[in-house]
């Protein structure tokens, strides 16, 4: 995601999307990737074209979700941000509105230790970052956040992105009750999340085997897709843990909004959708 975001730095969506921490926290050969992506021009050989699209649409599929995540911060409290999932998510740093915020950041250690690593290019955050290490499948979410430092008794704005997908049911109800649990009135909480669809599961499963036969690394290789979610059942979910959703649109609808030119995002980006909860 961090590569997508990458090669859409300015080239995509200008005025709306950008994101000028996506290419310093990528390693070297990550990095080679995006800058060959970014180039309108498709290079030679059917290994190199293949990763080439790949990372063209990648680019694509993240600009929208990230312009109305962050546009949904943006109205929604702000005294403390948590974010789900975190992986190499630049908001502590690029967003000039979080300047002082309380911005906790949940994920595996592994990836906090990576990622901590990664960012000593970026230089001092204008946020407040707080990390709280969790394996969402093992570890006590609300243990962690209040370790961390996080008050419940504080209006909270989560961001749940490119999470949901990849734990089961129960575990996403898990989340989402601990969530509800640390949520003062006036919260807010912002899901990315997968609605059911043959088409983009063999999507999927044809992306990776042609990964597979040009000898590229599969990148999500080692996080199957665990849960789907209709509007219904996810705004069923947030309303037994005292959500209200506010807006709920599919990425493609999302996209259409941007000065992009989508070629086949809607194959990409249909299945996708963004939902967005208040707790009264």
């Amino acid at each position: 995601m961090c590569q997508g975001r990458a090669v859409a730095h300015g080239r995509l969506a200008p005025g709306r999307f950008a994101d000028p921490t996506a290419l310093a926290l990528l390693r070297d050969g990550e990095a080679a990737a995006v800058e060959q992506a970014r180039s309108d021009e498709a290079p030679k050989g059917w290994r190199a074209r293949m990763t080439w699209q790949v990372q063209r649409i990648n680019g694509l599929v993240n600009v929208p979700r990230t312009v109305a995540i962050d546009d949904a911060v943006r109205a929604g409290p702000r005294a403390q941000i948590v974010v789900l999932g975190a992986g190499l998510d630049g908001r502590a740093w690029r967003m000039d509105e979080l300047a002082g915020v309380d911005f906790y950041e949940v994920d595996h250690p592994d990836s906090q230790a990576d990622k901590q690593d990664r960012a000593a290019a970026l230089g001092e955050p204008l946020a407040h970052r707080l990390l709280a290490p969790v394996d969402f499948r093992i570890d006590d979410l609300g243990h962690a956040l209040a370790v961390a430092g996080h008050d419940a008794a504080v209006a909270t704005t989560w961001i749940w992105e490119g999470v949901v997908a990849y734990l089961t049911p129960e575990e996403v109800e898990a989340s989402a009750a601990v969530i509800a649990d640390r949520s003062a009135p006036g919260s807010r909480v912002v899901v990315n999340y997968q609605t059911p669809s043959r088409r983009a599961t063999a999507g999927r499963a044809l992306a990776r085997a042609l990964m597979v036969i040009a000898g590229a690394r599969d990148p999500m290789a080692g996080e199957p897709r665990r849960s789907s979610w209709t509007p219904q059942s996810l705004s069923a979910l947030l309303s037994r843990h005292g959500f209200t959703i506010v807006a709920d649109n599919d990425l493609f609808e999302l996209a259409k909004t941007l000065p992009l030119d989508l070629g086949r995002g809607r194959r990409s980006l249909g299945s996708g959708r963004l939902a967005v909860a208040d707790r009264h």
